[in-house]
């Protein structure tokens, strides 16, 4: 039945915050920004590496964004675990949980975006 994945939508609070957040932390490209037909902001980001999107939504008239602990979170694999540990601590981005290296040598930590959705950041061993 389904064919392709294709994006998550993620509702935000400040797009522009979480623009700078997923495009100069994380490094994610937007490919477009637009206004939907009922108002909302919404842009996409690419995921490194692969085809898949992520939209984020502004949309103030449906109230505060509020992500509970633990509902969702995006993983990420990245080269060197250490590089990242120091570009968001340069940037004043709080790791939330870690670094934690697990039995098979895979490292990884936890942060959030602007609005709290968790980000796992995990740096896999060589093979």
């Amino acid at each position: 039945m389904i064919k392709k994945y294709l994006h998550t939508r993620f509702r935000v609070s400040d797009i522009e915050q979480s623009i700078r957040f997923y495009r100069d932390i994380l490094g994610m490209k937007v490919l477009e920004q637009k206004t939907s037909p009922r108002g909302s902001t919404l842009v996409f980001l690419r995921f490194p590496n692969t085809d898949c999107e992520l939209e984020l939504c502004s949309f103030p008239n449906s109230g505060k964004v509020e992500v509970p602990e633990d509902l969702v979170h995006l993983a990420f694999e990245v080269e060197n675990l250490d590089n990242c540990i120091f570009k968001l601590n340069h940037a004043r981005v709080p790791i939330t949980e870690g670094p934690i290296e697990t039995s098979n040598g895979t490292r990884f930590i936890f942060t959030e975006d602007p609005d709290k959705y968790e980000i796992e950041l995990m740096q896999c061993p060589h093979n």
